[in-house]
């Protein structure tokens, strides 16, 4: 199939190059003539693992192709997948100006049926505003289709390529088919092709991070719970873990959820309840909860020390989350800003978002390039991220080169008794 992309951001670069992956002919489109320009020399404006490996194939093998010029790439595509941006609004609600405007272009430029995906993650009755923008621009046929991704960084190819089930919005037979035959390289294996109607559709991404940030949430508060008790939220997640009705993913405690879709969608649902005037009583308390585990580092640093004035804090892990150079919404900055108002110093390092973080922090916070780099003189050290070279160190070599042997760990990757052996003064979330 001839397929355009519009939107070369996380979401679009990703399914752009999965699509060509199983042979299809595949334009990305993006107003950002750098960014093509990147893209076309086969480097990568984001980091995901596989992603630049699979670009750079697909387009030596001239499957996959970039460019700014929007209405030739429509004319030549029976399929436009619209994947740009849909921020966070003053109000949370999630901004659809993006998405309305491509619809236009894509309108204006249409030469006969085209099928019309919306990628981005949108609202409940997007897809009606889209049909309407088109509709007054053009009278070529043509369907609308919602199509949500659920792409976890870090494993978005595999997810792409493997999805746990792919979700449809359609209300039209010959798009419906379309986007069967479009997805059946990728479902083989036996993952379900779910068709809906639009409206179920765009609930459901929405749904999916709703609830997986409530679990994340839960367990932030139960390791809370077990800190005040003598309890071990291990051993709880464990035993709870194995109830098949719940399951063992997303029960990891820590310091909170960030980047680019967990806070915003679960804000934005929020919103677009109210609008209904319906009151998400429990995603409010999810976000009420998100906000504050954020701070339980600094709050286990303060009572340590007293005074961090003066105090050199090492810092390891930036990104959100590993395999991901993302820090939209990461713990990390909230923490390095409140350890900077605290009067202390900041050596961190992480091994993909030095870049991103430097665009945030400049000069106030010293970068590493190496981990051990960052411990050099070090009162303490926060573990803010999960990266697996995190995971093994070298704890004699750690407590040589730190002033202090203190880790706040808040991914828990480490054992008590193991810190304690190894001569640490160790704190972790949820556990005694």
């Amino acid at each position: 199939m001839k397929i355009a992309v519009v939107g070369t951001g996380y979401v679009g670069l990703v399914a752009g190059a999965c699509l060509a992956e199983s042979g299809n002919e595949v334009v990305c489109v993006d107003k950002d003539a750098a960014k093509i320009r990147t893209l076309r020399r086969g480097k990568m404006p984001i980091y995901e693992p596989g992603l630049e490996e699979l670009v750079r194939r697909n387009s030596h093998e001239g499957r996959l192709t970039f460019t700014t010029t929007l209405p030739r790439a429509v004319r030549d595509s029976a399929i436009i997948f619209i994947a740009v941006g849909t921020p966070e609004g003053e109000d949370g609600a999630a901004d659809l100006q993006h998405v309305l405007g491509v619809a236009r272009e894509i309108a204006k430029a249409m030469n006969g049926y085209k099928v019309i995906v919306d990628k981005s993650t949108v609202p409940v009755g997007t897809s009606e505003r889209v049909r309407e923008v088109i509709r007054r621009e053009t009278t070529h046929p043509f369907s609308v289709v919602s199509n949500p991704e659920f792409l976890k960084q870090g494993a978005a190819i595999d997810d792409f390529m493997k999805p746990d089930r792919v979700v449809i919005g359609a209300e039209d037979p010959r798009a419906e088919e379309l986007m069967r035959e479009l997805y059946s390289p990728f479902t083989r294996t036996g993952a379900p092709i779910m068709v809906m109607d639009c409206a179920s559709a765009e609930l459901t991404k929405y749904a999916a991070n709703a609830m997986l940030a409530t679990r994340i949430s839960f367990m932030n508060e139960m390791a809370n719970v077990c800190e005040l008790v003598g309890a071990d939220v291990d051993q709880v997640r464990r035993a709870i873990g194995s109830d098949r009705r719940i399951g063992t993913s997303f029960l990891f405690p820590g310091i909170g959820y960030g980047g680019s879709c967990f806070p915003k969608d679960v804000k934005a649902l929020v919103t677009f309840a109210s609008q209904k005037d319906y009151d998400f009583r429990i995603l409010k308390a999810v976000e009420t909860v998100n906000a504050s585990q954020k701070t339980r580092l600094f709050s286990k640093m303060r009572a340590h020390f007293s005074s961090l004035k003066g105090k050199r804090v090492a810092v390891w892990g930036l990104a959100f989350k590993p395999k991901t150079d993302d820090m939209r919404e990461a713990p990390a900055i909230p923490l390095i800003e409140a350890l900077l108002s605290a009067g202390a110093t900041v050596q961190a390092f992480d091994p993909e978002a030095t870049r991103v973080a430097k665009g945030i922090f400049g000069t106030r916070v010293t970068f590493a390039t190496k981990s051990y780099d960052a411990l050099k003189g070090a009162d303490c050290l926060a573990i803010v991220t999960e990266w697996n070279e995190f995971r093994r160190p070298d704890f004699a070599r750690m407590r040589t080169l730190m002033r202090s042997p203190v880790i706040f760990d808040g991914r828990n990757l480490f054992e008590a008794e193991q810190m304690k052996q190894n001569g640490f003064t160790y704190y972790s979330i949820g556990r005694h």
